[in-house]
């Protein structure tokens, strides 16, 4: 890795937090002391961050927040960019780490079980009966998705529960294995689709980009969005030629930005008609 390369860290842990409120300057002012930028949540039901910066820097931070017992070990995403790839360093207290807006979903208490990257693999080698759902944003699974992957169209991760009301009954009894960029989100889609009746659900370990890491990305058509400023990653994880619409945010592709409604810093083909 050359010195100059930003690091590019990604985690979340599912941990009650009642001190919330008290952690949120305390790790603010660190990741600023840190030069770090990007996000980091933290609600009364865990942590959820995405954060680049130097490797001594994300060296120190993981360091840092291992002091706390509650987060040791928590399995990080690591992938490299060029440049820093988020504008700002920002601390926030939020209700949920990853909204849904169900309180009755708590994955300490119900999640699907966990399939590796590898074993999924493995099930589409041999062409077993299995369902794979993505659980993302209808942006998302636009820049890539898992050959015959079920697509639920989401505005938001918040419309999930509805969605999947559309699925065919039969599905219910089908084995279904969903994914999201991290992981983070199939935590608690998992237990929705639980509750809602579907008996043999399993949620991708580590998501996408630990699928990437481990498989070369097999089975996955197109590249992966993420949520920073590279837009999207392909499967050896190297940042693509994705951009955002100025206007919409949008994620662009090369087609796209060669469209004739696309206008940079003024509109694209997604919110033209706008």
């Amino acid at each position: 890795m050359n010195e100059n390369t930003t690091v590019n860290i990604a985690g979340y842990k599912f941990q009650p937090l009642e001190d919330a409120a008290d952690l949120i300057s305390l790790y603010q002012n660190k990741c600023d002391e840190l030069k770090l930028k990007g996000t980091m949540l933290i609600s009364k039901n865990g942590i959820n961050f995405s954060l680049a910066g130097t490797n001594q820097a994300i060296d120190k931070i993981i360091f840092f927040l291992e002091q706390d017992i509650r987060f040791l070990n928590i399995p990080l995403k690591v992938t490299y960019s060029k440049e820093q790839p988020f504008r700002k360093m920002k601390v926030r207290l939020k209700k949920e780490i990853i909204s849904l807006g169900r309180k009755d979903i708590n994955p300490l208490k119900l999640s699907g079980e966990k399939i590796s990257p590898r074993d999924l693999k493995q099930l589409l080698d041999n062409k077993e009966e299995v369902l794979v759902l993505d659980t993302r944003n209808e942006y998302e699974t636009r820049v890539g998705k898992f050959e015959n992957a079920i697509d639920l169209n989401l505005d938001t991760f918040r419309h999930f529960p509805n969605a999947i009301k559309s699925l065919p009954e039969e599905y219910k009894d089908k084995q279904i294995v969903m994914y999201c960029t991290g992981g983070i989100r199939c935590e608690k889609a998992s237990a929705v689709m639980m509750k809602a009746g579907f008996t043999d659900v399993k949620q991708l370990e580590g998501g996408v980009l630990d699928y990437f890491k481990e498989t070369g990305g097999a089975y996955w058509e197109g590249d992966c969005f993420v949520f920073d400023e590279r837009v999207a990653l392909d499967t050896e994880l190297n940042e693509t030629d994705y951009i955002y619409c100025f206007i919409c945010r949008e994620p662009l592709s090369a087609e796209e930005k060669a469209s004739p409604d696309f206008k940079i810093n003024e509109y694209c083909p997604y919110c033209i008609s706008k």
